[in-house]
């Protein structure tokens, strides 16, 4: 019943906002090559899944989002634990943390277009950069938040580091590392699509500057849909993991 009530509330926001859209075009009176319409962007929809030119686009965007979004969680997942116990250790890397981490990474593109070239490598590592420092930053957050009274049943039984990493402060910090893995999807998505826009020939944001160089608004608009598509589908996957993970350590729910 819930479920039908999402579905119903989704359909019901998406009819809203097609009118609205439909309703700016109408009141304001734009010409449609330079605000298409919602049947025009439709038709383009209905001609790149035809033509099969979305699927290669977005097969090689979700590549590069995979393997850049994958080793960064990975890494920090690892060093955030490592450093999450490490308090004066932290507390001298933490200054230059809080420093990179606002820097965007398309500004970091110059160097990586030098660094690795064109094509996959330098999306990955904007991807990277920009999923790094969220899931680090939750991590760490969240080891330091683990319960004192695990820990002190951890010592009592003598587990070794590694146990206690694995079996303990995981576990018990994984609700709060989840948190960072979906604020650091959508950062990583966004410039996804930015790095694709700077040094690619291919992926969803290649399709969008080439439109747009074309004069084809309604590709462009079009492009940008899939994007957002694509990227709660992302989420929704990352939030069917965390609630699989939950399920292995009996925590669904909780």
């Amino acid at each position: 019943m819930n479920s039908l009530k999402k579905t119903s509330n989704i359909i019901i926001g998406f009819v809203l906002l097609i009118a609205f859209w439909q309703l700016l075009i109408i009141i304001g009176d734009h010409n449609e090559a330079l605000f298409p319409s919602p049947l025009k962007v439709g038709e383009s929809i209905v001609t790149l899944i035809k033509d099969g030119t979305i699927f290669i686009h977005l097969q090689v965007s979700l590549f590069r989002f995979a393997v850049g979004y994958l080793l960064a969680v990975i890494v920090a997942i690892f060093l955030g634990l490592i450093l999450g116990r490490m308090k004066r250790v932290w507390g001298v890397i933490d200054p230059i943390v809080q420093v990179l981490r606002p820097v965007s990474p398309i500004a970091w593109s110059p160097f990586i277009v030098l660094w690795f070239g064109i094509g996959d490598i330098p999306a990955i590592v904007i991807i990277f950069i920009a999923a790094f420092f969220p899931v680090l930053l939750s991590t760490v957050s969240a080891v330091r938040k683990v319960d004192k009274t695990y820990l002190k049943v951890a010592q009592n039984f003598e587990l070794k580091q590694s146990e206690l990493m694995r079996k303990i402060i995981f576990p018990a910090a994984f609700p709060f590392i989840a948190n960072g893995l979906h604020i650091a999807l959508g950062s990583a998505w966004i410039f996804l699509v930015a790095g694709e826009m700077v040094g690619a020939q291919s992926g969803l944001g290649y399709l969008i500057v080439d439109a747009r160089n074309s004069m084809n608004l309604d590709i462009v608009l079009a492009g940008i849909i899939f994007i957002g598509v694509s990227g709660l589908l992302l989420d929704k996957a990352v939030g069917l993991f965390e609630r699989w993970v939950e399920k292995q350590w009996g925590r669904a729910g909780v």
